[in-house]
């Protein structure tokens, strides 16, 4: 690793700035980090609350120490399903760090998809709150801004910039883990079987989450509300089990106590979930990925495309928004006439799971994820 960073001197300040970047971003501790000579910017933060159309949302702003005049750019980061709002470490990680490249970022988590739903009117607030942040001059100066969209918010925002009102408004448009199809990966999330016919296992949480949106159609209407609750603790509890295994066995066996008091058929799904067995609980909801997730304002792929430069990166192996959907979304932008031959940059790498840092990755590996970055920056703001 000494080697490589000396090499990436040589190489230039961008490459080191980029290594730097990735590291930081990573959530580890590399002891090669501090061999790395990288500028990082005092950052200030401040809460605050961007209206649209459905209500305000509660947000974040990241700006590097100086104010406007201090900023390269402007970035509005929409995080995907998460329970804690702008205080989740990699979202927290992530903005901060950007913002201490210089760039303005509002990190802005979504209620419905804090709520773990996928909703048309998520991609209604992600419109509203990127022209409400183009207009705001001491946050924008530019007057543009870039959109970075994680996990299912990469979805979202990939619909959201192809909309009119922000046509010529965003200089790049980045999905990070996201998705072309909605009803795809749910087909994927139900089955484990990838597009061209080969077995993945799906992860059992995605499956939950579909299974939020799935209640009305397979209990009866009073037992909706209690399974939907047990549903979210189980999901609330797996977040936890990931960093946490006693906390998070203990809150699962919670989740499963109120799982075993629901009546019939609710029991029964609520089993299923607990069990992790989407063998059986995926049966029951293939039918309804379309009704559930085919409406187009949740596709990038069922609606108009942006015209912005686009980037996508998702890990070579995830298990909850398959790693085929970014090649698979890239082609459709690069075959899309309103594009007008704008390329998609894409990398597929196997130093990410699911919008997730991996531990153990190879110098090439690390290399081409830097040099992914180190593109991506120069399409944000004035750089």
């Amino acid at each position: 690793m000494a080697a490589m960073a000396a090499g990436l001197r040589w190489l230039g300040a961008p490459y080191i700035a980029g290594t730097a970047f990735v590291s930081d971003i990573s959530g580890q501790e590399f002891w090669w980090r501090p061999w790395l000579p990288a500028q990082v910017r005092t950052v200030d933060t401040e809460e605050i609350v961007v209206p649209t159309r459905h209500g305000g949302i509660i947000g974040r702003l990241y700006r590097p120490a100086g104010g406007a005049e201090a900023s390269t750019g402007t970035v509005m980061v929409v995080p995907g399903l998460h329970t804690a709002g702008v205080e989740e470490p990699r979202l927290a990680r992530l903005a901060g760090r950007l913002a201490g490249e210089g760039v303005t970022v509002l990190s802005l988590p979504l209620p419905d998809l804090r709520q773990l739903r996928v909703t048309p009117r998520s991609t209604d607030m992600i419109e509203d709150a990127a022209l409400w942040l183009i207009g705001q001059p001491a946050f924008a100066p530019q007057g543009r801004i870039s959109l970075i969209g994680i996990s299912f918010g990469g979805g979202l925002s990939l619909v959201a910039a192809g909309r009119p009102s922000l046509v010529g408004a965003l200089d790049t448009v980045v999905s990070f883990g996201g998705y072309g199809d909605l009803p795809r990966v749910l087909r994927y999330l139900c089955t484990g079987v990838l597009p061209d016919g080969t077995r993945q296992p799906a992860h059992d949480y995605g499956g939950a989450i579909l299974l939020l949106g799935a209640l009305p159609h397979l209990v009866p209407a009073e037992q909706v509300a209690p399974l939907e609750h047990a549903v979210r603790a189980f999901l609330e509890a797996s977040i936890v089990d990931d960093t946490d295994r006693v906390a998070g066995s203990a809150l699962l066996a919670g989740a499963r106590q109120l799982g075993d008091a629901l009546p019939e058929p609710a029991r029964s799904i609520m089993a299923d979930v607990s069990a992790r067995d989407m063998s059986r609980l995926g049966p029951r909801l293939l039918p309804l990925a379309e009704d559930i997730g085919g409406d187009p304002a949740l596709s990038p792929e069922r609606s108009a495309v942006t015209h912005a430069r686009v980037f996508l990166i998702h890990g070579s192996v995830d298990t909850v928004i398959p790693q085929t959907e970014t090649p698979r979304l890239a082609a459709f932008l690069d075959r899309a006439p309103a594009r007008r031959g704008t390329p998609v940059q894409w990398l597929l790498s196997p130093a990410i799971a699911h919008a997730n840092a991996v531990q153990d990755v190879s110098i090439s590996d690390a290399w081409a994820l830097v040099r992914f970055w180190v593109n991506l920056q120069s399409g944000i703001g004035n750089r």
